[in-house]
């Protein structure tokens, strides 16, 4: 049984290449996909994801199918989307969700016809649901870089985000940090997000995000332990996604993000937080 569980990873490179760098963007974007959940922006990130395609496109036009240039534009047109919705909100009143819901059709739009005008070949479905398989070096060193740095970045802004998270009103009165910290965060999703469609696509990536963080929060209430469990559902997701990727000849996008929708139906089902089968509460004395 461990033979089976283990032995295509032993056997092949690249799907070590995968496993690594799947459990590190798991380890990295399920930790931001609670904070997501927490703030009620979940949607966000599913917009974020599609707005990144322009950057992409436009760097593939521009250097074609190079990692760099990519990465550079997802991250800037990500960013500047975050940044565009973020500023209308503030000056217009409109919510934030509501802006990036007007902008983000708009921006995939854009990214899809400036492929065609490219002229050259590229698989939009590669862009949209990637191929973990497909990680080479380069690409899985970026992700443990933007894994360790996101990690890292998360640590440092973490009592202020977890504050602005529950409580934006107090840390407003406490300090000035409540716009550069909700900043630092969202560019802390779009990094996930850029380097998450290099290996499972623009669109799956957000599943891993997202499907951990809403998992998890059916079995603990605690913050601390709804980011460990996130992690590692997110974690086995993609290993037990590359293996029915693997024995079952199937896309290993899907797979990874069909595994976590699982775990988030089983905890739906049996997690003892809310779930369908929690147990009933003693009745009280009167």
């Amino acid at each position: 049984m461990i033979d089976a569980l283990w032995q295509p990873f032993a056997e092949f490179a690249f799907m070590r290449r995968a496993l690594l760098g799947g459990m590190a963007l798991a380890c990295s974007a399920a930790p931001l996909g609670v904070f997501l959940m927490l703030r009620r922006m979940s949607l966000i990130g599913d917009a974020i994801a599609h707005g990144i395609l322009p950057g992409a496109a436009l760097g593939f036009w521009l250097f074609g199918l190079s990692l760099p240039a990519l990465t550079l534009g997802g991250l800037a047109a990500g960013l500047g989307m975050a940044t565009l919705s973020a500023w209308v909100a503030r000056r217009t009143g409109l919510g934030e969700d509501t802006s990036l819901a007007a902008i983000y059709p708009i921006s995939l739009a854009s990214g899809v016809l400036l492929l065609g005008l490219a002229g050259r070949k590229l698989d939009l479905m590669h862009l949209l649901f990637g191929s973990a398989l497909a990680v080479d070096a380069p690409t899985l060193q970026a992700m443990l870089w933007v894994a360790g740095a996101s990690l890292g970045l998360l640590v440092l802004i973490y009592r202020p985000l977890l504050l602005d998270s529950f409580d934006p009103l107090f840390l407003r009165n406490l300090s000035r940090s409540g716009p550069l910290v909700h900043g630092l965060f969202l560019g802390l999703v779009v990094l996930n997000l850029v380097m998450g469609f290099q290996a499972i696509g623009a669109l799956m990536v957000v599943g891993l995000m997202m499907l951990p963080a809403a998992a998890a929060r059916f079995w603990s209430r605690r913050l601390a332990h709804l980011l460990l469990l996130a992690a590692a559902i997110g974690a086995a997701s993609v290993w037990l996604g590359l293996l029915l990727s693997y024995h079952a000849n199937l896309p290993s996008g899907p797979c990874i993000v069909l595994l976590a929708g699982l775990a988030y139906l089983l905890s739906v089902i049996a997690g003892p937080v809310h779930g369908l089968w929690r147990p009933a509460p003693l009745p009280t004395a009167t």
